[in-house]
């Protein structure tokens, strides 16, 4: 019964935040972190959701929706902590409310995946990989933002939502601080995938296997070409939503199949 209620009340505090953050685009750094005050007392609430519906005595529990709910949990958390130095809250008025309603669902269980676990090698592969999904998804919102930005000035209407935003130099350096770490992340999340599972290409992982060495190459040419040839605007937009669709079809797309079609 507690997870349910907190998770509304989580809920309801996220989407406060984000219509405050909404409300007081362009206002002094004090009236923003009362915007995301809210937000922040409803990560904390999460965090103890996220604990009882995961840390379970025979393993851990990353069904679908918990899985959902993790990683919605750990972007909150980089675009609060990102906030302290830059000005990217707004990406809160979609990513928090999606926070809110990736709880709830959770703590409904509609489906639970039960993973008994050991070895705490393979505990930390998995947060290692939750934690690279969740920075390259958060890559893949500031290209999205990136996008509309860039449009909106080729079109010469910047105003509106867009004056709120940083300079467009300082939209791409976050978003390649975003994909740096996420990249890392990825490369340790394969790196000890081979080393410690048993089969990384047995039939249950082979296709998330693929997907995300196809992801991980994608975002590595990417990186690659920022530094070599200074790759950005389209270019990076279009290289960061490739490797977030192949990673995301890999994580979700097969925990999707293996739990609710097969």
């Amino acid at each position: 019964m507690f997870p349910t209620t907190a998770s509304a009340f989580a809920a309801l505090l996220y989407c406060l935040s984000a219509f405050l953050i909404y409300k007081q685009l362009g206002t002094t750094q004090h009236q923003r972190w009362v915007a995301l005050a809210p937000a922040t007392i409803a990560m904390l609430l999460q965090a103890v959701i996220l604990n009882i519906l995961i840390i379970q005595p025979d393993g851990l529990n990353l069904g679908f929706f918990e899985a959902f709910s993790l990683i919605a949990w750990l972007i909150s958390i980089q675009i609060l902590l990102s906030s302290i130095y830059r000005r990217i809250e707004s990406l809160g008025i979609v990513v928090f409310p999606v926070s809110g309603v990736a709880t709830i669902i959770a703590s409904l269980h509609f489906s639970d995946h039960l993973i008994s676990i050991s070895n705490n090698a393979v505990q930390g592969h998995i947060m290692v990989s939750i934690i690279a999904y969740s920075l390259i998804t958060l890559g893949a919102f500031q290209a999205g933002l990136l996008a509309y930005q860039d449009r909106s000035i080729r079109r010469h209407h910047p105003g509106g939502f867009i004056r709120y935003l940083p300079p467009l130099h300082d939209m791409e350096t976050l978003l390649f601080q975003f994909l740096s770490f996420g990249f890392i992340c990825l490369s340790a999340s394969l790196l000890t995938g081979f080393f410690y599972l048993e089969n990384i290409f047995a039939q249950h992982l082979v296709h998330k296997t693929v997907l995300s060495i196809i992801g991980w190459f994608i975002l590595g040419v990417l990186l690659f070409g920022r530094l070599k040839f200074g790759w950005r605007g389209k270019t990076a937009i279009r290289w960061t939503l490739s490797a977030f669709a192949f990673l995301m079809l890999a994580f979700f797309g097969s925990k999707l199949v293996l739990e609710f079609i097969l």
